[in-house]
């Protein structure tokens, strides 16, 4: 039974690249749809698809080569805009490598994109 699919979505994903596979599935959804396109916008992955299996659906997802850590972010810690260095900080590798990705009462974003606006939110993921 799925607990949190957005972390089972994004280990398929990590255990897919690590093995070098060109594509995976995963479980679909709105948040992970909205993931998925912050990933395939900063080129971590190719592209991806919705496939409608006649349930809830899945995602076919066309994989880069170029991520070497993706993961959920759990408690889903509350981010004011001042604070973005601190969590950088705790889990990106170094500055300016990586993306923390959010929840945000204007969307899903990273943190990049929330610093512009000037807006805090809930920590969703991180990639790098």
């Amino acid at each position: 039974m799925l607990q949190d699919s957005l972390a089972d979505a994004l280990s398929t994903i990590k255990n897919a690249e690590r093995i070098g596979k060109k594509e995976c599935m995963v479980k679909a959804s709105g948040l992970i749809r909205d993931v998925l396109k912050i990933l395939a916008d900063y080129k971590y992955i190719d592209s991806f698809e919705f496939i409608n299996d006649g349930k809830s659906g899945k995602f076919h997802v066309n994989l880069t080569g170029k991520i070497i850590d993706l993961n959920v972010i759990k408690p889903r810690f509350p981010v004011k805009v001042e604070e973005f260095e601190k969590w950088e900080k705790r889990f990106l590798p170094a500055r300016n490598v990586g993306l923390l990705i959010l929840s945000t009462s204007k969307g899903v974003m990273d943190h990049k994109k929330a610093k512009d606006l000037g807006i805090g939110g809930s920590l969703l993921a991180f990639v790098y």
